[in-house]
């Protein structure tokens, strides 16, 4: 690996795109350094300590949410759009026309999901912040308080920073190497583990430092041998006569390749579903807690219901998770739409006849791989709250402990596929790359 990060440096392009890469991400943890105005950080600190619902939108922030600064939404909401896009695009016949345009129509489709960050954003900002001045946090916040103002000025900035992460992340994937918005979520994961682990050390708590070392090198393991499963399905091409000038003719076709299903498709896609899901309810009942009577009795009962001390909350956690790989996996595998483009240029599954049978046949090979990856995820959503029935501590603190079993997921996919990205780049200048 180091002898691939030296030749890596040797190459003038690809050196330029790796400085250009670790100096996006540069601007961007400075930029996370700089907070809204009016935050009361004690406060904000205490809130954190006790919630552990904010833990994973803190992970997609980039660690910027409980500092409250200008990144404290990171890309989440443009996360959010883009997911709702996707699952517009087999619904509305504009979307599903324009996904198969190409090159082309995946920018139009971009673009849309650009503008509908803005409004998420808003919503987004205004959701954070109200929490956050109930709670005292942020007690400069608050349009029936007279601070018009400093509160307009706190959603935009909130906003604002979320459209310049995605334009950091935009420029990380044009000119740098990797996905640039996987990449921001990456550096504020790997920005918080140095402090985590200190933590620990200054509270001489060594055994939840050496578990947290073996819960995450085991995680690790485990998902870089998950996210790299496939099963193989081997496609046959038939041989076809081609004339050529001369009335000569050439044989072409006969060849044999195979076609990659992913024991895990979907990513870390379903969590950002569930969670999020989770989250609305519980947000939702948070406004109408200190109403008196039975809206205030039903809005208590409700946020009990979706918090993390609650062992509802993680079995029901579990099985969105579950519902949700299945259903990404098959939002995404039926715009690949393989059948049809193997029949399209002539090959075939041995023993399976082109066209419907061959659909089903893939159909339900990735349904039974997918059983696999969808229990895997759960069971990584859950990590926090396994950990915390052996150590007996509260969920919250295994949360950071852990740098969320989430965080790790994404740390490890985040990596894998950069050096894949950098593996590819070496070996067409004929370098051994990071895996070979």
């Amino acid at each position: 690996m180091l002898t691939a990060v030296r030749n890596a440096m040797r190459l003038p392009d690809l050196r330029n795109k790796i400085l250009i890469t670790l100096g996006i991400l540069a601007i961007y943890r400075l930029a996370a350094a700089v907070p809204v105005p009016g935050v009361n950080r004690d406060i904000l600190s205490q809130i954190f300590s006790e919630n552990a619902l904010l833990g994973f939108l803190n992970i997609l922030s980039g660690g910027a949410l409980q500092n409250f600064s200008v990144m404290a939404m990171g890309v989440y909401p443009y996360i959010t759009a883009t997911i709702i896009i996707q699952l517009l695009i087999p619904i509305i016949p504009r979307l599903q026309a324009l996904s198969k345009e190409g090159e082309q129509g995946r920018q139009r489709i971009n673009q849309i999901s650009v503008w509908l960050t803005i409004p998420l954003a808003l919503l987004q900002a205004f959701g954070q912040a109200t929490l956050l001045q109930r709670a005292g946090a942020l007690p400069d916040f608050g349009f029936g308080s007279g601070n018009w103002f400093s509160s307009v000025t706190i959603l935009i900035s909130l906003t604002a920073g979320t459209m310049f992460a995605m334009w950091l992340g935009q420029l990380i994937t044009e000119f740098g190497i990797g996905n640039g918005v996987s990449l921001i979520i990456f550096s504020g994961i790997v920005a918080t583990l140095p402090g985590n682990i200190l933590q620990l050390g200054e509270n001489q708590q060594w055994a939840l430092l050496a578990l947290f070392i073996l819960i995450t090198i085991a995680t690790v393991a485990v998902i870089v041998y998950v996210q790299e499963g496939q099963r193989r399905i081997p496609v046959q091409y038939g041989r076809r006569v081609r004339a050529m000038r001369g009335n000569r003719l050439m044989v072409v076709g006969g060849q044999s390749t195979y076609i990659p299903l992913r024991v895990n498709s979907a990513g870390m896609i379903p969590l950002i579903f569930a969670q999020s899901l989770l989250l609305f309810p519980g947000t939702i009942a948070s406004y109408f807690q200190n109403v008196e009577g039975f809206i205030g009795s039903a809005a208590q009962a409700l946020t009990s219901f979706f918090s993390p001390s609650n062992t509802f909350y993680w079995i029901l956690y579990f099985l969105l998770v579950v519902a949700f790989t299945y259903f990404y996996t098959d939002v995404i595998f039926r715009e690949q739409n393989l059948a049809e483009t193997l029949q399209r240029q002539g090959g075939f599954i041995p023993g399976i006849r082109p066209g419907k049978r061959t659909e089903e046949y893939l159909n339900a090979v990735l349904s039974r791989i997918t059983f696999a990856g969808a229990v895997f995820l759960g069971m990584v959503a859950i990590l926090p709250w396994l950990v915390s029935l052996i150590t007996r501590q509260n969920v919250a603190q295994n949360t950071t402990l852990l740098v969320s079993s989430a965080g790790l997921l994404i740390v490890v996919g985040v990596v894998l596929d950069t050096m894949k990205q950098l593996e590819a780049q070496l070996l067409m200048r004929h370098y051994e790359g990071f895996i070979r």
